[in-house]
């Protein structure tokens, strides 16, 4: 098995870590707001985004560091801005994809990388976006009575 050069190992930690930013982001969004589409499905999403970015770690028998995310992230005072953030956050994320790809020529992360920038910028963001982009006043009896409007792509599970 050949050994990573350095900038792999950094191509990996800066995935990881963004992977297991997205799901404490997720997770916080869905202790604040209950169970509601987008972020329940995309959470689980991004718990399989990490498994994948975790099997190239134990390939190459790398520490794999712990989530430093979760009650470190963001709160939101709404469901609207919160997808309104998911959004700008894929759109980071795919950027950051971008530089990764261009900073490894190792096939096999490359592939594991361009499966979650497809991810995200082909599912992850459309979902943000029209989550964003419906209802942005009182809510239509969707709610969980705390007075957060959402879009009409939000749904409660």
């Amino acid at each position: 098995m050949n050994s990573l050069t350095e900038d792999d190992k950094q191509v990996l930690a800066e995935a990881l870590d963004d992977e297991y930013k997205a799901y404490a982001t997720y997770d916080q969004v869905i202790n604040d707001f209950g169970s509601v589409r987008p972020f329940s499905n995309i959470r689980e999403a991004e718990g399989r985004h990490i498994d994948a970015l975790l099997r190239l770690y134990r390939k190459y028998g790398l520490p794999i560091p712990e989530n430093p995310w979760p009650e470190k992230v963001p709160r939101y005072n709404s469901l609207l801005e919160a997808c309104e953030a998911g959004v700008a956050a894929e759109i980071e994320n795919g950027e950051m994809y971008n530089r990764l790809l261009r900073q490894t020529q190792r096939d096999d992360i490359q592939i594991v990388l361009k499966n979650l920038q497809e991810a995200s910028q082909q599912r992850h963001l459309p979902a943000f976006q029209r989550c964003a982009g419906g209802n942005r006043g009182a809510g239509r009896g969707r709610g969980r009575g705390k007075g957060f409007g959402h879009g009409r792509g939000c749904k409660i599970d």
